[in-house]
């Protein structure tokens, strides 16, 4: 750690409305992630602009700052400066889906460190008896082999800590309750196999729970009500004593008559399904995943999905279901950032694509995936096609991985098992169909997009011909489409552009051209101007809902327009008085056919006269 991220996580805190105002804070591979009490009050445009900051989102009532590779250090920094330990003052309105991806997330994220390692111990061993430098049957096979085991074997006990960690109960006695899962003593009564009861009356299910998942997430949810209850019913003045007391006999005794059993049907049902996947539909999760892992990880939803492959691993041994596609998409992601690089005529861009595609190829792709292949659009197409032909490569072969760990270049000694390179040699083919064809289509189609050599700066500055203005087709408060309360505007994986806050309901054409679409619900506009320029005038956020109602449009789809003639109209008030939000956004859809979009107008006031927007040819 150093100084830079001390004076980084300050600044964080202090931007994101302050330590009152984070109810919860942890961080994954390259992102902190925090639970804030009014989301409000973070200045998320001043936090993009620090030295260190990738980028904010805000996903599933989680808000996330994209940190890089170094985010462990940062938040070891941060960690000391906030008091986790609050009540929340305000529950996230957050659906089912997000807070289910947001449970597992917090689950299984902090618990992935070890697994990796882990699984580089054991894809080692693998390599070392597959050139014969150790024996199966000698003891520093068994050693190592134990190294690499151990926390795959006591993975319930982990599993307890952080669940508990989550659902903010007692973290010592959830693992003290797995740990009675494995004890030696109760694996001996399951090895002997004679019937066991509490009492002679309460019958004990003799099941192995070494390995597995789904019984301990079962136990540590029941146990959080249970020890919230009894902190309610017994006196303060001796719940440091009687509430662990209790909540140890409690659970213990339901862990394993009842929860852990039911644990364990349930384990044994994902066991089929991963199965049935395997033989009838072996091509699917490594296509799904090597294609959409890009989109996956923009929304979150590779949180839910990745602990499916820790699941099988305790189940099946191996994992098919994410590490795959996630290592074949990675390294495409990587190679459409480098080839974007490569080609790119700005330098920022060209810096960024080289560095963050280092980090890619080394599993850590959410640099290159903010900072290259989403701005650009082109270079995540062609990723997300790559990565899907090499992970249905992947697929087809039955390609899979002994260990957890990274999914970076040297994740394919995880490939190693079943005293066999085959897997290796697959998931190498995978890796390579990916790439190459990520790589192609990447080249093909910045030549479209990046075109020729900026000019210079004497040329660009002699003369406006390689500039195009546009102003405002709305008048109102202009400001950068970064405040948009839109995400997918916001982000700019559309284009760049501005948004308006209006004043009046009315929208003028900001350029002679021809109204290229019309949505039938009004609430949109696309048009192509004569000089090349493709604009989306968006009115309101969700206002597809509307189907129509206060707006009425005074042009048809295919109309040549000219500047300044009246689009459509728009009733705000009606608008925002139905619940939406009314702001316009304004976006140039083929930004990449521009050097340069730059927002002109400093005042916040925008009208029809003005230009507000520059493009640079």
């Amino acid at each position: 750690m150093s100084a830079k991220e001390k004076q980084l996580a300050q600044k964080i805190i202090e931007l994101i409305g302050g330590k009152e105002n984070i109810n919860d804070a942890w961080h994954c591979q390259t992102r902190l992630r925090f639970k804030l009490v009014d989301e409000a009050k973070a200045q998320t445009e001043a936090i993009k602009q620090l030295d260190g900051v990738i980028n904010v989102l805000s996903k599933g009532g989680v808000y996330q700052v994209v940190i890089g590779p170094n985010v462990a250090d940062v938040f070891g920094e941060l960690e000391p400066l906030l008091d986790l330990k609050q009540e929340s003052k305000q529950t996230a309105q957050t659906n089912l889906g997000a807070k289910i991806i947001d449970f597992v997330s917090g689950v299984f994220q902090p618990i992935i460190p070890a697994l990796s390692g882990a699984g580089m111990v054991k894809a080692v061993l693998a390599l070392l008896v597959v050139f014969k430098a150790v024996n199966v049957e000698s003891q520093t096979y068994v050693l190592i082999n134990m190294l690499g085991d151990t926390i795959f074997y006591f993975l319930p006990v982990f599993l307890a800590f952080t669940e508990a960690r989550k659902l903010k109960c007692n973290q010592i006695i959830a693992a003290a309750i797995a740990t009675v899962l494995v004890n030696p003593t109760w694996l001996s009564y399951v090895t002997a196999g004679k019937p066991v009861s509490l009492f002679n009356v309460v019958p004990f299910h003799l099941v192995n729970y070494a390995y597995s998942v789904i019984p301990i997430i079962l136990i540590v949810f029941v146990q959080s009500y249970v020890e919230h209850f009894l902190n309610k019913i017994i006196p303060k003045a001796v719940e440091l004593v009687f509430v662990p007391m209790f909540t140890l006999l409690i659970m213990g005794v339901l862990a394993l008559a009842v929860l852990g059993p039911i644990g364990d049907v349930l384990g044994g049902y994902l066991s089929k399904f991963f199965t049935y996947l395997s033989v009838n539909a072996s091509w699917a999760p490594a296509l799904l995943v090597g294609g959409l892992l890009p989109i996956m990880v923009m929304f979150g939803l590779h949180n839910g999905v990745a602990p499916l492959g820790v699941m099988q691993m305790a189940t099946k041994g191996y994992d098919s279901i994410f590490g795959p596609g996630c290592v074949v998409s990675n390294m495409c992601s990587a190679t459409a950032a480098l080839v974007v690089a490569l080609r790119t005529h700005d330098q920022k861009t060209k810096e960024v694509g080289f560095s963050s595609s280092i980090t890619a190829y080394m599993g850590i792709t959410e640099p290159a995936l903010y900072g290259v292949n989403l701005p650009k659009r082109y270079p995540l197409v062609a990723a997300m096609i790559g990565g899907a032909c090499g992970g249905l490569y992947a697929g087809l072969t039955h390609t899979h991985r002994f260990a957890t760990g990274s999914s970076g270049l040297p994740a394919v000694l995880l490939y190693i098992g079943d005293n066999t390179l085959t897997y290796l040699v697959n998931i190498l083919i995978a890796m390579a169909i990916g790439v190459v064809i990520t790589a192609v289509l990447t080249y093909l189609l910045s030549l479209k997009y990046e075109g020729k050599a900026a000019p210079t700066e004497s040329t660009a500055n002699s003369s406006e011909v390689n500039n195009i203005k546009i102003a405002s087709p709305v008048k109102g408060e202009l400001l950068p489409l970064s405040e948009s309360q839109d995400d997918a505007f916001a982000s700019e994986a559309m284009g760049q552009g501005f948004v308006v806050l209006p004043s009046e309901g009315k929208v003028y054409a900001p350029v002679s051209g021809k109204v290229a679409s019309l949505f039938k619900t009004k609430h949109a506009i696309g048009i192509q101007g004569d000089d090349g320029v493709e604009i989306l005038i968006h009115v309101g956020i969700d206002t597809v809902d509307l189907n129509g109602k206060y707006f009425t449009a005074h042009v048809k789809q295919g109309e040549h327009i000219e500047k300044g003639q009246l689009l459509l109209e728009f009733d705000p008030a009606d608008i925002k008085a139905s619940g939406y939000n009314d702001e316009v956004m304004v976006i140039i859809t083929n930004t990449n056919s521009y050097q340069k979009v730059q927002l002109l107008a400093t005042k916040k006031a925008a009208d029809l006269q003005q230009p507000v927007l520059q493009l640079t040819v």
